[in-house]
């Protein structure tokens, strides 16, 4: 059997990102991944669903200090990936079902791939 399988990528506002995934829910998508990287000093933050192999990304751009709804009202499981957003990036992410406060993940650095971090240099040998 041959799948294709379409991925949608969808920009959207802060403001917008719970009532945004409240909507994906209802249409049955389940939360596949939550990830982060750093592009030019801020962070792109991509929330990815699939149902019926249709693949779905809700696509945030933050700045380094900005604080983030959780979404783990929603998807229970997305405590996870908050915790390891804020341990490792830097995140302020408020309202999670489950908040470690920083000791999800320990790391030698505080917040390794921070945008904000002394150097800032991602390429390091350790």
């Amino acid at each position: 059997m041959t799948v294709k399988e379409e991925q949608t990528i969808i920009d959207v506002a802060l403001e917008n990102l719970t009532s945004e995934v409240e909507r994906v829910h209802a249409d049955g998508y389940r939360l596949v991944q939550i990830g982060c990287t750093d592009i030019d000093g801020s962070y792109e933050v991509n929330y990815s669903f699939d149902k019926g192999y249709q693949f779905k990304n809700l696509r945030l751009t933050i700045g380094p200090e900005t604080e983030v709804p959780s979404i783990s009202g929603i998807y229970w499981g997305a405590f996870v990936y908050e915790n390891e957003m804020h341990d490792l990036f830097g995140i302020p992410v408020t309202g999670i079902n489950i908040d470690f406060k920083g000791t999800f993940i320990k790391t030698a650095e505080k917040y390794p791939f921070s945008v904000t971090r002394a150097g800032g240099d991602r390429c390091r040998n350790v």
